[in-house]
């Protein structure tokens, strides 16, 4: 049984599989900090100076200063600005990982191999045209019989 795992765990699926969701996290990471450190704070001096971590809903009816403040209090708040930041940084990880699948998918297409243009002569193996029907160097008579010539 362990044998059979370690063969599972050592195919190349795997540790691809691994080597991505490593890179991903440490890609979510970027854009959590992109986004908060970056993103953030620009829109919310154009929208009045709004720091949108600190935008919350106080369902206790007391008054806070702050986020922090009702948070430590244990005052129950719908923080809807670390919601906002949440989904502005799920729509930048959506659209990098778009545009890469995207790209992956275009130079598939072109690794399309070409229709063959050459066949090989039965007979004295040399590469011909595949639309001859007589070999240019042995001269043989190539009749389709179906069978594939290489």
């Amino acid at each position: 049984m362990w044998k059979e795992f370690r063969e599972f765990a050592m195919r190349g699926n795997v540790i691809d599989l691994a080597i991505g969701i490593i890179i991903g996290a440490a890609f979510g990471k970027i854009v959590t900090s992109f986004v908060n450190d970056i993103l953030m704070p620009p829109i919310g001096l154009l929208l009045g100076k709004v720091d949108f971590t600190n935008l919350y809903i106080n369902l206790s009816g007391k008054n806070y200063s702050s986020l922090a403040d009702a948070t430590a209090a244990g005052a129950p708040v719908i923080k809807y600005g670390v919601f906002l930041n949440s989904i502005i940084d799920f729509i930048i990880v959506a659209v990098a990982i778009f545009l890469v699948v995207k790209q992956i998918n275009r130079l598939k297409k072109q690794e399309v191999a070409a229709a063959p243009t050459t066949k090989e002569c039965r007979y004295c193996k040399s590469e011909i045209s595949i639309a001859a029907t007589r070999c240019p160097f042995c001269t043989s008579e190539l009749l389709d019989t179906g069978r594939p010539l290489k």
